[in-house]
């Protein structure tokens, strides 16, 4: 197929994207991309929330309620959007499924489907062995064979202050109690981001123009990653970083702490048996475990697009800061409704 150009396209052709649905507007990283959308300038920014929805939307966001089991809700709510960006829980279950189905009839011809994840496509072993291949790909195969969207996934990697706090099943860390799990030596590098670096990333994606201007264009330009993943990042950082940053915005000493290590082969089998049996508290450990392999699959610093994107360096103190004053308020995502 012959490169298609913005210089080409007929009359009254936009190169780029102006309306955004966004599932998730207020949630956990839905809120920075909105923010950083509204900041932008750039965007109308819909909020598809479910009729019962008591959240309260940002000052420039339109609210579009829906019902998931009456299809047409959200084929109206989606029709005449350029992108939909969508965010979940766990707990979601097949509302990404009916999304996508309504965005195809709605002709939306972008998604952002709920990744945000670590590199599933360039380490495919890891991606079935911490179960986010299977979070991931069902997503991006549907809207492929569905035939009218395309997707650009977030390849970003664990949100950090998320999981430093959220609990010792994650990263490893007992903020409140001052404990630490290192998986092997806790020496393993893995990449990481912030709610906002997210937030950034996305409306820089989709601020981008749709198509090259003609064949001299080197971008960056939307279509770059037509269903592909964009790759992002805040920190390269290990336990042992992590550990070092806990201690510099606390003021503890390392003694004040308790530190263990249990080899991460052996946690991520405990956790995967555990799921197999049925034990859904083998969910957490089991994907962040398999990512600190000492097989590199946590590292994908040669493929970032943080300067193509024009993200912002960040502090990894700053951001480990924010992760201690969610536990020191009671943070707790799992008791969220």
């Amino acid at each position: 197929m012959s490169p298609q150009y913005a210089k080409d396209q007929p009359a009254g052709f936009s190169n780029h994207i102006k309306n955004i649905a966004v599932v998730g507007a207020t949630g956990s990283v839905g809120q920075y991309i909105v923010d950083a959308l509204l900041k932008g300038g750039k965007h109308n920014v819909t909020a598809i929330t479910r009729a019962e929805s008591k959240s309260k939307m940002p000052d420039g966001v339109k609210a579009a309620p829906v019902n998931y089991d009456d299809e047409q809700t959200l084929i109206d709510a989606l029709t005449g959007h350029d992108a939909l960006v969508i965010t979940m829980g766990i707990r979601a279950g097949d509302a990404q499924t009916k999304l996508v189905n309504a965005a195809a009839k709605a002709g939306v011809p972008w998604i952002m489907p709920n990744e945000y994840t670590a590199d599933v496509e360039g380490q495919v072993e890891m991606a079935k062995e911490s179960g986010v291949g299977d979070i991931v790909w069902p997503a991006e195969e549907q809207i492929e064979k569905l035939g009218v969207s395309c997707w650009v996934g977030l390849v970003c990697s664990f949100w950090y202050e998320y999981s430093l706090a959220v609990s010792a099943d994650a990263y490893g860390f007992d903020i409140k109690n001052k404990k630490a799990t290192f998986f092997d030596d806790g020496e393993t590098k893995i990449n990481a981001s912030t709610w906002k670096q997210c937030g950034r990333a996305v409306a820089a994606v989709f601020s981008l123009p749709i198509l090259p201007q003609d064949e001299n264009d080197e971008g960056p330009y939307l279509s770059m990653w037509k269903n592909k993943h964009v790759f992002v990042s805040s920190f390269l950082v290990s336990q042992r970083d992590m550990l070092d940053s806990l201690l510099r915005v606390t003021g503890d000493k390392e003694s004040d702490w308790t530190i263990e290590h249990e080899p991460a082969e052996a946690r991520w089998k405990k956790a995967h048996d555990a799921m197999q049996a049925g034990d859904f508290s083998g969910y957490v450990p089991r994907m962040y475990t398999r990512v600190f392999y000492k097989d590199g699959c946590g590292d994908f610093s040669h493929k970032l697009d943080n300067a193509r994107l024009g993200l912002l360096e960040e502090n990894q103190d700053a951001a480990t800061k924010r992760a201690v004053d969610m536990v020191n308020s009671g943070y707790n995502y799992f008791a969220r409704g």
